[in-house]
């Protein structure tokens, strides 16, 4: 069935009170690059791969083996789980992935998802800034020294998963940065990598390593997205 999304867990998890990242590219690529140079950074492992019919259909060659675009990554110490994406997906995939996560996130008994959002102007908001969809979230967004925004708007995943994780009481915080879209994302990614380190007990960013992980994880998810597009166009043409 198109747009079902399917998760093959590999190994047991137990991720009980912990925590979900969501590393889909939104605006640029700094969600992705920032939850990319955290598992390069600590102690995470494989733990389970997403995909769907709707998704492009590659394969990413990393250290000359084939591995799923989209996968999950879980560092079992911090208890923290990562759904890692190169792929920018289509609006129309949105809400169908953020239902996934929070069916995934309640099947986890995870406390809190962390997923975030590039905002293009800078006037709009002054450095990091967060939102939560409950009192408990919101506390935690105060706990961590962040903002939470009295007015706006989240799109995409991000949106979907304040909105249905309110009607659930699942705790979900977005965090909320400047990114023109354009040229390297380092400098935003590794500050979101450092705001979603301050929700995280135990999580930090190696800011020197950060660089070159980001480097390399953005010309790899360009690439792909380029890839996606050409292969797109070849098939349905």
């Amino acid at each position: 069935m198109r747009g079902r999304i399917r998760i093959k867990e590999l190994r047991p998890i137990n991720l009980e009170g912990g925590y979900l990242l969501d590393g889909f590219p939104s605006v640029g690529f700094s969600s992705a690059i920032a939850t990319e140079s955290m598992i390069q950074t600590s102690q995470f492992s494989l733990a389970g791969i997403v995909d769907s019919d709707s998704f492009p259909p590659i394969s990413l060659i990393k250290d000359g083996k084939p591995n799923f675009p989209t996968r999950i990554f879980v560092n079992n110490d911090l208890k923290v789980s990562v759904f890692l994406s190169y792929l920018t997906l289509q609006e129309s995939l949105h809400r169908v992935v953020a239902k996934t996560m929070l069916n995934w996130a309640k099947k986890q008994k995870i406390e809190l998802i962390i997923s975030s959002v590039a905002v293009k102007d800078q006037d709009v908001i002054e450095g990091i800034v967060g939102v939560g969809n409950t009192d408990s979230a919101r506390t935690k967004l105060q706990k961590a020294g962040l903002k939470n925004i009295e007015q706006g708007t989240i799109p995409g995943i991000p949106g979907v998963l304040l909105n249905e994780g309110s009607l659930t009481g699942q705790d979900v915080i977005v965090i909320l940065f400047h990114s023109s879209g354009i040229g390297p994302d380092f400098k935003s990614g590794a500050e979101l990598c450092m705001a979603m380190s301050q929700l995280i007990p135990g999580a930090s960013c190696d800011i020197p390593l950060l660089q070159e992980e980001a480097e390399k994880a953005e010309q790899s998810m360009k690439k792909i997205e380029e890839e996606s597009r050409l292969l797109k166009d070849s098939m349905y043409r």
